[in-house]
């Protein structure tokens, strides 16, 4: 065992300095959420609306059919005591407004899905690297030796466009991969031995695997993905002990689960996973990324409106407005987001004109959205950057995914220039050799 361990041990977990947040839940909405439709108030789009864009105001849509400007089809109003201006697509997190931190400027390197959710989700691109969750975990371990370290509650309705690559460990030790919680009915695959099993026959087995484990090891030294595996088991083994009860929420009181939504079919899944993300958070799980959308193929179960923004963003917002407001506000009722970072991101945003190929839709905008960060560390009830009139380009004060990244890394307690792991020749990063810390937004 001893052996094991020292395999298994790449580096020694710590922070580079004092961190602000113990733990990150990441609220991802693949498809594209519109900035200009939630969160980027722009009154020239009723202004224009129907208008063609000429000269140095040309947009290139992803698919290279242009419309006119379109104006938003909700209503946009000041909320809370900062007057912030969020539309009524999400009612509800827009009184959330004075606790959340907007990032306006996001810009992406790609308007393709794929390349913009690898970005997103590993800092690159291309598939292949670590994602932010395993770096997270690589860097600072586990707070529960018997959960893991980085859990990924995908949408019932289907993985995100490409899939697992999004938690994937990439050219870090396997142990670091994000580990998928399902949907309430069975919430983790596979945890329990099939009933003919006796406790004592288990046990016995437990011992033998560890000692041919151990033999194992012994003749192939220094192979990760062996060592990565074996723990793997032993942690589905302590799991079967300890997941069930962060899983099974029947001890939360009737009031939690109808703020969560529980209580109506369509939030009741996002409902289910918001709340799980809590309770796995009180138990010590150090990043938790969380996805509200699915898979490309059926109209309307992800963020992406080429057709008919009203249609595809009322229905999608309508399952994540009540259950991620509960989940903000059961955390700052809790007192948990002093040392919990909450951020809320995209892959990109959507354009101001209206898709050339449908009625009413917006196409891929990768050169301005929006993100939020709320919780541990951050300034609350601020906004950080802008777009331009119509809500196409950043206009102040940019920020790429590697700054986003970086500042996540810093209010976590890790220097992200520090932050390595030798591969290939190269000491690689999540940044890459990007990325500033966003000190502006920092409380």
């Amino acid at each position: 065992m001893a052996q094991m361990e020292a395999l298994a041990a790449t580096r020694q977990a710590g922070t580079h300095f004092a961190p602000k947040a113990k733990n990150i839940i990441m609220v991802f909405l693949p498809g594209g959420l519109s900035h200009i439709d939630s969160f980027d108030y722009k009154p020239s789009l009723a202004k224009y609306h129907g208008l063609e864009t000429k000269g140095e105001n040309t947009i290139t849509p992803f698919f290279g059919k242009p419309g006119r400007v379109m104006k938003s089809p909700w209503e946009f109003k000041p909320r809370g005591q900062s007057g912030k201006y969020i539309s009524d697509l999400l009612p509800n997190l827009a009184n959330c407004a004075d606790d959340l931190t907007f990032l306006h400027s996001m810009v992406a390197r790609s308007n393709a899905h794929g390349p913009a959710l690898f970005q997103m989700s590993t800092g690159f691109i291309f598939q292949g690297f670590p994602s932010i969750g395993s770096w997270v975990s690589y860097g600072l371990g586990s707070e529960n030796e018997n959960l893991p370290s980085f859990v990924v509650l995908p949408d019932k309705r289907g993985l995100p466009p490409c899939g697992v690559a999004n938690w994937g460990n990439g050219f870090l030790p396997a142990a670091h991969q994000g580990v998928i919680f399902g949907d309430m009915s069975k919430p983790i695959a596979d945890l329990r031995p099939p009933e003919a099993v006796k406790a004592s026959t288990q046990a016995a087995s437990y011992d033998l695997l560890s000692q041919l484990n151990e033999e194992h090891l012994k003749a192939n030294p220094g192979e990760d993905a062996l060592v990565a595996r074996i723990k793997a088991y032993e942690l589905a083994a302590r799991m079967q002990v300890s997941a069930p009860s962060v899983t099974d929420i029947s001890g939360e009181s009737e009031a939690t689960k109808k703020m969560y939504g529980l209580d109506d079919p369509a939030t009741r899944d996002f409902g289910y996973n918001c709340l799980l993300a809590r309770r796995l958070v009180e138990k010590g799980v150090r990043c938790i990324q969380l996805y509200n959308g699915g898979h490309f193929g059926e109209p309307r179960v992800n963020w992406d409106a080429h057709e008919d923004i009203r249609a595809n963003h009322s229905k999608n917002g309508r399952i994540l407005d009540q259950p991620l407001t509960a989940l903000l506000k059961d955390l700052k009722q809790r007192g948990m987001l002093k040392d919990t970072l909450v951020v809320f991101t995209t892959e990109f945003g959507r354009l101001p004109i209206s898709e050339g190929i449908g009625e009413g839709g917006r196409d891929h905008n990768p050169e301005g959205f929006t993100s939020f960060l709320c919780g541990a560390g951050v300034k609350p009830g601020i906004s950080y950057g802008a777009t331009d009139e119509l809500g196409y380009k950043a206009a102040e004060k940019p920020v790429t995914v590697y700054d986003l990244h970086a500042t996540i890394l810093h209010l976590m307690g890790l220097d992200h220039t520090r932050l390595t792991y030798y591969y290939n020749g190269i000491n690689r990063r999540l940044t890459d050799v990007h990325g500033h810390v966003l000190k502006e937004v920092l409380a």
